[in-house]
């Protein structure tokens, strides 16, 4: 994993997995198969899932099993596979327990400018990725870097997710992209959840995944380092951003692409 934090490489890595974990099964079988998939196309993989999602558009959405089980369940999945793995933290205690449990700390955008919580995260040492916020700028996202290295920790990775749009939008600028990275940091798009409609369906959110190509292969051909994308056996049954997640069975083929793609733009 630690080729991401590697100077002039131009190696796109992958980010991926379930929004959350619903049970021991289809995490298991989600990141075997992203393994295999990124195995057999090269691309550098770190597994993705939750064990709580807290931000939820209603008290009666899916969270997850918690942080005793949810560890229980990553933990056994990284030992496995050999993977490295990454989930959400969402306070500074958290940040200082989970991170004895995995290789890659995540803050998600709705706590991307809370304070305490990126210090924690950062003098943990481990890799951090976070979400830029819906309602920022891509400019003050040189606060919450200037925040994150204040430790001396710059194992840092920030993610694009969409910018709030109306009501229950997103829109993409592709101007971010290159914006962020000349503040020196790898940038991630995250293609699943930026066609997210927050709070679309009323009690949860909806999402328009037929267009995650289209958006991944223009951010691509804008110079990111890697992606992130939520995937599920069948995403129409996922208990969590289904609507927004892609098909495992479709990510061989559009990974192939994007891979073609990054190395035509970098050489």
């Amino acid at each position: 994993m630690t080729e991401i934090f590697k100077e002039n490489t131009d190696r796109l890595f992958l980010i991926a997995g379930p929004c959350v974990i619903e049970n021991w099964e289809t995490t298991y079988e989600t990141a075997s198969m992203l393994k295999e998939i990124c195995s057999e196309l090269s691309i550098p993989f770190i597994f993705k899932t939750s064990y709580d999602k807290a931000n939820r558009s209603s008290l009666k959405s899916f969270r997850g099993p918690g942080i005793d089980k949810g560890l229980q369940i990553i933990g056994d999945i990284r030992a496995r596979l050999n993977i490295p793995v990454i989930t959400d933290v969402h306070s500074p205690e958290e940040a200082e327990m989970v991170s004895e449990h995995v290789d890659y700390l995540q803050i998600p955008a709705f706590l991307c400018r809370q304070t305490d919580l990126i210090i924690a995260a950062s003098k943990t040492m481990k890799a951090v990725n976070i979400k830029k916020g819906q309602f920022l700028a891509p400019w003050d996202v040189k606060n919450i870097i200037d925040k994150f290295t204040s430790t001396g920790n710059r194992n840092l990775t920030i993610t694009e997710r969409g910018t709030c749009f109306g009501y229950n939008n997103l829109v993409v600028d592709f101007r971010t992209f290159p914006i962020i990275r000349s503040f020196g940091y790898p940038v991630v798009f995250d293609a699943t959840h930026s066609l997210q409609l927050p709070g679309g369906l009323g009690t949860c959110s909806g999402g328009q995944r037929e267009f995650i190509e289209p958006l991944a292969r223009a951010a691509v051909a804008c110079g990111i380092d890697g992606l992130f994308m939520e995937t599920h056996p069948d995403p129409d049954k996922a208990l969590c951003d289904g609507p927004n997640m892609i098909g495992l069975r479709d990510l061989f083929p559009l990974l192939r692409t994007l891979k073609a793609i990054n190395e035509a733009c970098k050489g």
